[in-house]
């Protein structure tokens, strides 16, 4: 199973060029049969730029996943912090392979949605 995620296009570049090899998130599908994640570069991208595989899904007190995720985070300790907040729980998802499309999709004409605000199940 596939999720469609929207993810800052510079972000998105990160993934894509191996210097960030985690995605973090404050909530987490509830699906456990999700394998990989298709990328939408938001604004001002707003293409489907390509996809990758899940290796696993860290789920810790942000100091814990920050502790274990630093050296591949692709971001500041301040951004970090600033982007979880007071929440309790954090995700890491930890990126495997990556696919950058050679031809970046268009949401509306290749798939008949709308951006996600943070992901969409995929059929």
């Amino acid at each position: 199973m596939k999720v469609l995620m929207s993810i800052k296009p510079e972000f998105a570049d990160m993934i894509f060029d191996g210097s960030k090899r985690y995605e973090f998130r404050r909530m987490i599908f509830k699906q456990p049969a999700v394998k990989k994640v298709v990328v939408y570069a938001s604004s001002p991208v707003q293409m489907v730029i390509g996809e990758f595989e899940i290796d696993h899904i860290l789920v810790h007190h942000p100091e814990e996943l920050w502790s274990r995720t630093r050296k591949d985070a692709g971001i500041t300790k301040d951004y970090f912090m600033a982007y979880f907040g007071d929440k309790a729980v954090g995700y890491a998802i930890r990126i495997k392979a990556t696919k950058r499309y050679r031809k970046p999709k268009c949401l509306k004409a290749d798939y008949n949605l709308k951006p996600p605000q943070s992901y969409l199940y995929l059929v």
